[in-house]
């Protein structure tokens, strides 16, 4: 391999030695991208189409049903389901559905691929989107009930003149967080307290310049108290024991996927713990949680709580809610879950 990384052919002859490796795991061990792992197939199993997100929204109801996929580093979002109820932006997009329900940040998205594998007598198609670095943003993959020559018309009609398998990789510049330290705790508090809408909680972490994980540690117990270790797993565990109605975001730097609804099918595997119900898949890496907080924000209708997990690097892997609607109280099931979490770790109980 030359020193400015592997070629389409040597991506494509490793691929073909570790053909068991996950596609995330290869492109680890190879120094690339996702985006590189693809391109390489072009012209054999993948086609280079149209990245932008709201010429993918206008057609993707076409396709029926199908699996939307959403991931970071530490959590996989999986929803089945349709494309609908979509409202298109410039900046950004929404699908509202009862099972896909996105929140797109269309500046994110550089690069997409229409991918076939074939397995066996098996044929798994896709619609692949990446940011300019080539880290995935989000997939959609055909299931049998899905509209195949409706797929293909929107592969056709996507298509672009670059069919190269050379992925050259932009480096993402990452917004300033905000200070971790340094910053005034009254003020916090102060700005915390009087919110009146959850979705005002980002634009105060601005206009303070506070990093979100700092502020969620500094407020102050009244509105943010710190978990237990492992308590992802007792929350999952009470989750399907009251089939409470909960909201489970996942999002990445080009997208929020979320789920609605109880679970039912918990399976943890390794350090995976797993959801496995009809429409909603999770796949979420319990040693990737380095902290885990109940947080709780004022709004018009009351305070509303939510569980937040985050890495060793203070960045946000996963958050909950219980469902509701703008203008009504927040659940009491939900909030009576949340209270009832553990909040100290059984070593120091002892």
């Amino acid at each position: 391999m030359s020193k400015t990384g592997p070629t389409p052919s040597e991506i494509r002859a490793y691929r073909a030695e570790n053909s068991k490796l996950r596609e995330r795991d290869i492109a680890k061990n190879l120094g690339v991208s996702e985006a590189a792992l693809v391109a390489a197939e072009v012209g054999i199993s993948a086609v280079r189409i149209d990245a932008h997100p709201n010429r993918l929204l206008e057609r993707a109801p076409e396709l029926g049903v199908v699996m939307a996929l959403s991931r970071n580093e530490s959590a996989v979002h999986e929803k089945i389901g349709v494309y609908e109820k979509i409202e298109i932006g410039e900046r950004t997009s929404l699908t509202l559905g009862d099972n896909i329900d996105l929140r797109i940040f269309n500046w994110v998205w550089a690069h997409a691929f229409a991918v076939t594998k074939t397995d066996g007598d098996t044929v798994r198609r896709s619609l692949q989107y990446f940011d300019k670095s080539g880290e995935a943003i989000h997939k959609i993959h055909l299931r049998p009930e899905s509209n195949l020559e409706a797929y293909e018309r929107i592969v056709a009609d996507f298509r672009l003149d670059d069919q190269s398998q050379e992925f050259v990789a932009e480096a993402f510049t990452k917004l300033p967080s905000g200070r971790k330290e340094g910053f005034d705790v009254d003020a916090l508090r102060d700005q915390w307290s009087k919110l009146t809408d959850t979705h005002e909680f980002f634009g105060m972490l601005r206009k303070l310049d506070v990093d979100r994980c700092a502020a969620v540690r500094a407020v102050g117990e009244d509105f943010a108290w710190k978990l237990a270790d492992g308590v992802i797993a007792e929350f999952f565990q009470k989750s399907v024991e009251t089939q409470v109605n909960l909201m489970c975001f996942v999002a990445n730097r080009g997208i929020v996927q979320i789920h609605t609804g109880p679970v039912s099918n918990i399976q943890p595997m390794g350090p995976w713990i797993n959801v496995m119900d009809p429409t909603f898949h999770l796949h979420l890496r319990m040693d990737h949680i380095a902290e885990a907080w109940a947080v709780r924000k004022p709004t018009k209708d009351g305070h509303v709580t939510s569980i937040e997990a985050y890495d060793a690097d203070g960045e946000m892997i996963i958050q909950f809610f219980g469902k509701r609607k703008e203008g009504n109280a927040e659940m009491t099931d939900w909030r009576s879950l949340v209270e009832s979490l553990a909040t100290t770790n059984a070593a120091e109980a002892a």
